[in-house]
């Protein structure tokens, strides 16, 4: 049986652990993992445009020993110009893996369906796991462990948080958000978070207050107030997001060693400022590195 990461629910707590244990290992440089896959080859198809996950995918396969096709929006044109169904099929006779980086999370349901090979979910409009168990692996780097660490997540109720929220409540790490009204995260996602938190014996912390939510913070997590798709968006949510900014003041009220976290790209002086993203505490690009060692133990267990 074929294994998908469609979101983290797709994944146990053990298997979360395991999955960063090996990529753990990954990024010490183990010389037994590049030619692991050799032979192998994965497509990717991204309706949107990407910096880190694109190359972290590529170099990664390629550092494992394997290929990787980049198939943007116009060569396949999905669920337009030929049916997810299709694309599935077809591709499942070229390729070992399909990581999707696309607009609707039914895209990469579909692709999982039909598909006989592994699909990874590069993003969706729901969620963005790769993500969300690279800054898992970042967060147990950092502090040495999930549990007894408190991370504030500042703004926009989007997929990066979907996925983080249910991430770290399999962890055990405690999780403050807080979100101007209409922005909140997926009133389902927050149940499932809260109810997976109650089970590992973290917290689940939920508001529209900024300040609450940063006070004796280990982690100060922000992402993009407009996406890619919302830019009709953007005056309505630049001005709704306007107190949300992760500056000098915010941070003070975060634990003194407090570390920032952002997913990138960021909108530099909007969601947060010069001067913090380029602080001492800003582990922002040991982040991003940190995505491309998941990945590959994410293509490892699932092209084994």
């Amino acid at each position: 049986m074929k294994k998908d990461l469609l979101s983290i629910q797709n994944l146990t707590t053990q298997e979360i652990v395991d999955l960063l244990d090996l990529a753990a290992e990954v990024k010490a440089g183990s010389a037994k993992f590049a030619s692991k896959l050799k032979g192998k080859s994965i497509g990717l198809i991204f309706q949107k445009p990407s910096n880190r996950t694109r190359v972290s995918f590529e170099i990664g396969m390629y550092q494992l020993g394997g290929n990787s096709i980049y198939l943007g929006s116009t060569e396949i044109g999905i669920g337009a110009r030929e049916s997810v169904k299709d694309v599935a099929c077809v591709l499942s006779r070229y390729l070992n893996g399909i990581v999707a980086r696309v607009y609707k999370h039914e895209v990469v349901e579909g692709l999982a369906r039909h598909a006989s090979i592994p699909i990874i979910n590069g993003l969706s409009d729901l969620a963005h796991p790769c993500q969300a168990l690279g800054d898992m692996f970042t967060i147990r780097e950092k502090f040495g462990s999930f549990k007894g660490v408190t991370l504030a997540y500042i703004g926009d109720g989007n997929n990066v948080l979907n996925s983080l929220m249910v991430a770290a409540a399999k962890l055990g790490t405690d999780v403050k958000v807080a979100a101007p009204k209409g922005y909140e995260p997926d009133m389902a996602m927050v149940r499932l978070a809260k109810a997976l938190a109650a089970k590992s014996g973290s917290k689940m912390e939920f508001s529209n207050d900024p300040h609450k939510a940063a006070r004796d913070a280990d982690v100060l997590y922000t992402d993009v107030w407009v996406s890619m798709g919302q830019e009709k968006e953007a005056d309505k949510r630049i001005k709704a997001f306007k107190d949300y900014q992760v500056n000098d003041k915010l941070l003070k009220i975060a634990k003194t060693m407090c570390s920032v976290m952002h997913c990138l790209p960021a909108h530099r002086g909007q969601e947060i400022t010069d001067s913090v993203m380029d602080s001492n505490h800003s582990i922002v690009y040991d982040q991003a590195e940190n995505r491309m060692h998941v990945q590959k133990a994410i293509l490892l267990k699932l092209l084994k």
